[in-house]
């Protein structure tokens, strides 16, 4: 496992990603193509990749995002070491915070 700041990365066999998640549609990548993981709503700074793959998310923010690298990549961000991940698949999941009612992602 690997976590960069509020972004936990585990890796998982191929077997263990649901066929639901390999339904959905490719995440877009962002104005510089980057593979954008996370994006800091305050300051702008973003977990990204720049390397072949793909992202799967269904749009709940409390459910865990799937990100596939064929040939591997390195995860960046403006105020975190970079770590390097080999190729396979991973699932990517937000850090959540407990508010009086209800359960949110934390915002960066």
């Amino acid at each position: 496992m690997f976590r960069q700041g509020d972004i936990l990365i585990q890796p998982v066999s191929e077997d263990d990603v649901p066929a639901a998640v390999r339904a959905l549609a490719p995440s877009e990548r962002d104005a510089r193509g980057r593979i954008v993981l996370a994006l800091g709503e305050v300051t702008g700074h973003a977990h990204a990749l720049m390397a072949p793959g793909v992202l799967l998310r269904d749009g709940d923010p409390l459910t865990p995002d799937h990100l596939h690298l064929p040939s591997g990549g390195r995860l960046v961000h403006e105020e975190h070491a970079q770590i390097a991940l080999t190729h396979g698949w991973y699932r990517i999941i937000r850090q959540r915070e407990y508010v009086p009612g209800s359960v949110r992602v934390v915002a960066d």
